[in-house]
């Protein structure tokens, strides 16, 4: 990680705990030292006593407010330079504060690579490189801190009653916090993710980077299936969960809280960059009660063309056809998810792929605004026009990826063997569905 600016302290005045907390984790990860203050006295009797570099100013506080808490570091310190942060602030006292010597404005919910891009602004770290996102080849780092999932609500669905229990797992989360950077691949906003450790009996969740609230990984909050598997609940959502999802279900990583705004990066449009990561940090186990679902009876979705079937097995593994046009033509595999280390050998390097017919409708959909030649396989009419294939049957594999995350959604591992032919999102969402309605039956 370069570390540009090793020794400068980051001053930041929020009464809210999570987004100092969020701050932190972020400027820590970039190389400051940061400082927390709930009230803007505190904040100004820290200036008297610290030198920071840049202070982030929320601007509703209780007691004195941002713009009274600026106006006195403007008097003390004219050249500090001072970000005001809200989430409900009108255009006018965003143009006052500006007026009054803020170096800048940003909006909650915090994004990673907007909240960076201002630190760097407003230190003078811009130069006149081509724009690119944060570190971009940064794979991970480790945390020394206390998880700041702490004050977060958790749903713990997936732990609650469990039917057709089978084999007893053990539970496992990450050794520490760790972070990825990257861009979604259908909203094209480069993005940050943050992984923090939960405790037992907590189950995968998706939260804002400063949110007091989660969305459990769960078929219960499952969205939409439209070329990605979306969560959401309420007013937020999480979309693209599908490659990390099946990193997880693989690593038997059954409790973690993962922050990042919107949608999940696609990474290099496969899986591999997150096995690396768990690879790197480490996994801790856990104690608690937690089985997998052992079928009592064989479900089919489907009819003779696109179909699913899952059978009572001991372990789980996936059979899956399909059948395209030539260039790809008719891929068949079969794969047992026994181990982390197969998975990340055989499957997780596989790339998600789309075809050169399909990419117009799909961007004006609003969708694949983030395809890049370096994170997906472009097929053409007669060949693949972007890159050299992993596999020569990478596209099954990679629908094989996706059937690992997706059929996760229950927040506990299925012991079946899966049948499939050219199934996709909204399959596998609507065989979890069956699945559930026979063992709450």
């Amino acid at each position: 990680m370069t570390q540009v600016c090793e020794q400068q302290k980051i001053l930041v005045i929020d009464d809210e705990e999570s987004i100092c907390r969020a701050l932190s984790t972020i400027f820590k990860d970039e190389g400051f030292e940061t400082i927390s203050a709930s009230r803007g006295d505190i904040g100004l009797e820290i200036l008297d006593n610290e030198k920071p570099s840049m202070v982030f100013l929320d601007i509703w506080m209780p007691g004195m407010d941002g713009l009274e808490v600026l106006q006195k570091i403007k008097e003390n310190f004219p050249e500090l330079p001072v970000v005001m942060i809200s989430g409900h602030a009108a255009i006018s006292t965003a143009m006052e504060a500006t007026r009054m010597g803020a170096a800048d404005f940003i909006e909650k919910p915090l994004e990673l690579e907007a909240v960076m891009k201002v630190v760097h602004r407003a230190l003078g770290h811009v130069d006149n490189e081509p724009e690119k996102s944060i570190q971009e080849d940064k794979a991970s780092v480790n945390w020394d801190l206390t998880s700041s999932s702490e004050g977060i609500a958790i749903n713990k669905i997936a732990f609650e009653n469990p039917k057709w229990k089978g084999k007893k797992i053990i539970q496992k989360t990450l050794k520490s916090n760790a972070i990825l950077y990257g861009h979604g691949v259908h909203s094209g906003k480069r993005s940050g993710l943050v992984l923090e450790p939960l405790g037992p009996n907590c189950g995968i969740h998706f939260a804002a980077v400063a949110a007091h609230q989660a969305i459990p990984a769960h078929l219960n909050y499952v969205h939409s299936t439209g070329y990605a598997t979306t969560i959401r609940d309420g007013e937020h959502s999480v979309s693209t969960i599908e490659h990390l999802m099946s990193s997880l279900h693989a690593y038997g990583i059954t409790n973690l809280l993962v922050k990042c705004n919107g949608e999940v990066p696609v990474m290099d449009g496969s899986a591999l960059e997150f096995c690396n990561l768990f690879d790197q940090i480490g996994l801790e186990e856990q104690k608690g009660d937690y089985y997998a679902i052992q079928l009592e009876e064989s479900l089919r979705i489907g009819n003779d063309k696109e179909f699913m079937l899952l059978e009572p097995a001991d372990n789980f593994s996936i059979d899956y056809t399909l059948q395209y046009p030539e260039p790809i033509g008719r891929q068949q595999l079969y794969f047992e998810l026994n181990n982390a280390s197969l998975f990340k050998e055989l499957i997780a390097p596989a790339r998600t792929f789309g075809f050169v017919k399909d990419i117009g409708a799909l961007q004006k959909m609003g969708l694949a605004q983030g395809g890049r030649f370096d994170n997906f396989v472009l097929v053409g009419e007669d060949k693949i026009i972007n890159a050299d294939l992993r596999f020569k049957d990478e596209p099954v594999r990679h629908k094989i990826l996706d059937m690992i995350g997706d059929l996760f959604l229950l927040g506990r591992p299925i012991h079946a063997k899966v049948t499939a032919c050219m199934t996709g999102h909204s399959d596998n969402i609507a065989m979890l569905k069956l699945l559930q309605s026979k063992m709450e039956a």
